[in-house]
């Protein structure tokens, strides 16, 4: 690895000429704007490839209406890098209803409308028309799930490998950092683009397989276009063949070649990971975009801490299954603390690390002793329907990190803002990190994500049951009472999620009432690209099974589910009276302490305000009134 200066990455072609360059390496295009830091991928990648010796320019966010743009910097000597930035385009554009966006946090000014839709298409396509010699790699999230045939919910078809799609050469899918230093080195040493086929981690086009025997051969293209049920059958050898350990090559026909994924790469080792997050960021947007207010995505993390990768949680809504992965790979206590002390001399740190975690911020090692040589289990959950017997369940190396954290000079609070997995924080029998969780950890409140309360719809989401948030409720509760602490618990809960009916969304609804919770806020499942859940409301099938199962589809079905979790709201009164009505369960409308809504006409009950049980706001106003009358005695 070279030693690197901590300056930003050349964006123009003077910046390269000041470098004594006349063709970089490679160039990266990136539909986020450029920030050198390391929660964002193009800054990772290009930083890696300058520190094993490789030159690389950056082209954030090009005008896609302007052909010159993909000029600016002329041809790369290796090759062009693109990805669409930090989150799918599609996603990053457009809500759950299909609606636009009214910002964009990973643009200037979080000003919309600086990337195009599907922007890997886009970009590619323009570069080859700038360059039809190129060298073309895919990478990065939208990439890395849209990387086989796929369903795309925004235009409700089946589509071919993004691959095809935008004539690129290779795709990089999972995180990124050995494949593309592998296929740098490739290039460099002269092999052309079209003979690197064997990479871990990455995704080509063949005429012919290079190892019939030992390739998994997935249904055609045409085949799962054309049947859900092969659509489901495909989806599950593809989950089955996620891991690095177990994983073989998965082609995927199409009529004039095959789309060859080759197994994933390896995840890096804790040492690699620390040498990942050691590179010279700048840790900050460009100077350019100062201007015009900076980069909102930027103020999220820049006072945060990585202290991992992957998840063995097992959400079937969630992409880390096919992007980061299901092991866990951790960063040290040492590097950590380093990153930190960095972090501590910026002139706007203020005393608050605002987080400390990772996909899940209280996975800190793999779950069990077999995955360091196996892998995960491909055909069962390390959590649902309940832990598995050789789950490992330890918070001591988090807790130390969280204790070292602490005692840095200049530091006043760390939080834990990211996920808690809180049934495997209830498998602990040691207390203590719940204790300092509760005691030194939460900024008022403790966000967890229980997301449903239906048997039925829990079982597809594969997540715990409600007695496992209650008990944590209970403990939670428990604690904070003897820190003499006023924190609220916060639970995420999901509408809409395949598996869920408006008999499933009332059963939520109610035990929101019954334990006084006030969603501000509740999301709609949203069925994005490379998910089991997406697989669910596609197909309409359970691909585990092959059990059909219920999927809410229309807007107005949707919208009632919804309403059913904040049937609070005076606006959203006749979805919830609709939706009662229609599932038969007219004995929720009236005016017992089992009911949802008032009858039409019936006086309204006062709502209790955000953050406050109804026996918090009803204890409040006692408290007025009796201060009240004790002044009016005096």
């Amino acid at each position: 690895m070279k030693q690197q200066e901590q300056i930003f990455l050349p964006i123009t072609r003077d910046e390269m000429a000041a470098r004594g360059w006349e063709q970089p390496d490679f160039i990266m295009i990136s539909g986020d704007a450029y920030v050198d830091h390391p929660s964002f991928g193009a800054a990772v990648i290009s930083r890696l490839l300058a520190a094993y010796g490789f030159t690389v320019a950056m082209l954030a966010q090009p005008d896609w209406k302007n052909p010159a743009q993909f000029s600016l910097l002329g041809e790369p000597r290796l090759g062009f890098l693109i990805s669409a930035g930090n989150i799918d385009s599609m996603v990053n554009h457009y809500s759950v209803a299909k609606k636009r966006r009214k910002a964009d946090a990973y643009s200037p000014g979080g000003k919309t409308g600086l990337r195009p839709d599907r922007a890997l298409i886009v970009y590619a396509r323009k570069v080859r028309e700038a360059y039809p010699q190129s060298a073309i790699i895919l990478g990065g999230l939208e990439a890395s799930l849209r990387r086989m045939a796929h369903y795309d919910y925004w235009a409700d078809t089946v589509q071919a490998s993004v691959l095809l799609d935008t004539g690129a050469d290779l795709l990089i899918y999972g995180m990124g950092e050995k494949p593309v230093l592998e296929v740098a080195e490739a290039l460099k040493s002269g092999i052309k683009i079209n003979e690197i086929t064997y990479v871990r981690g990455t995704v080509v086009c063949v005429s012919e397989l290079p190892d019939p025997a030992g390739t998994v051969l997935l249904p055609s293209f045409d085949e799962i276009r054309s049947s859900k049920h092969t659509f489901a059958e495909s989806f599950m050898l593809q989950y089955k063949n996620s891991e690095p350990q177990r994983a073989k090559a998965l082609a995927e026909p199409y009529p004039d070649c095959y789309l060859l994924q080759n197994p994933p790469a390896e995840p890096l080792t804790g040492d690699e990971l620390d040498q990942v997050y050691r590179l010279p960021y700048t840790r900050n947007y460009h100077h350019i975009y100062e201007k015009e207010g900076g980069i909102p995505a930027l103020s999220e993390v820049k006072f945060s801490l990585v202290s991992s990768r992957g998840c063995f949680g097992g959400c079937s809504f969630c992409a880390l299954h096919f992007h980061q992965g299901r092991s866990v790979q951790t960063r040290s206590i040492e590097a950590v603390v380093e990153e930190a002390e960095k972090v501590i001399k910026d002139p706007d740190f203020k005393g608050y690390i605002h987080d400390v975690g990772g996909p899940t911020a209280n996975f800190r090692q793999k779950a069990c002793q077999k995955q360091q040589k196996y892998g995960t289990c491909t055909d069962k959950s390390c959590l649902y329907p309940e832990p598995c017997k050789d789950l490992i369940v330890d918070h001591s190396d988090y807790l130390e990190l969280l204790r070292r954290l602490r005692s840095l000079n200049g530091v006043k609070k760390v939080f834990i803002r990211s996920g808690i997995r809180h049934d495997y924080l209830l498998c602990d029998p040691d207390p203590s990190f719940f204790e300092e969780l509760c005691a030194q950890h939460i900024s008022g409140q403790l966000k967890v994500a229980p997301e449903h309360v239906s048997p039925a719809v829990l079982e597809k989401m594969g997540k715990p049951g409600r007695e496992v948030y209650l008990a944590f409720k209970k403990r939670y509760k428990q604690l904070n009472q003897g820190l003499d602490k006023d924190q609220y618990l916060v639970p995420y809960f999901m509408s809409s999620h395949p598996g869920s009916d408006l008999k499933a969304a009332i059963e939520l609804a109610s035990f929101v009432r019954k334990h006084e919770h006030l969603p501000e806020q509740a999301q709609d499942f949203y069925p994005t690209p490379g998910t089991l859940s997406t697989c669910m409301y596609y197909t309409g099938l359970d691909p585990r099974t092959m059990d059909p199962i219920y999927v809410p589809r229309s807007t107005h079905e949707k919208a009632m589910q919804r309403a059913l979790i904040q049937y609070r709201n005076p606006k959203l009164y006749r979805l919830v009276f609709e939706a009662l009505n229609k599932a038969g369960r007219k004995d929720l409308i009236g005016y017992g302490r089992n009911c949802l809504i008032k009858p039409p006409g019936g006086k309204k009950a006062r709502n209790a305000g955000p953050g406050e049980s109804l026996d918090r706001k009803r204890a409040k106003k006692k408290a007025g009134r009796e201060t009240k009358k004790v002044a009016r005695n005096k």
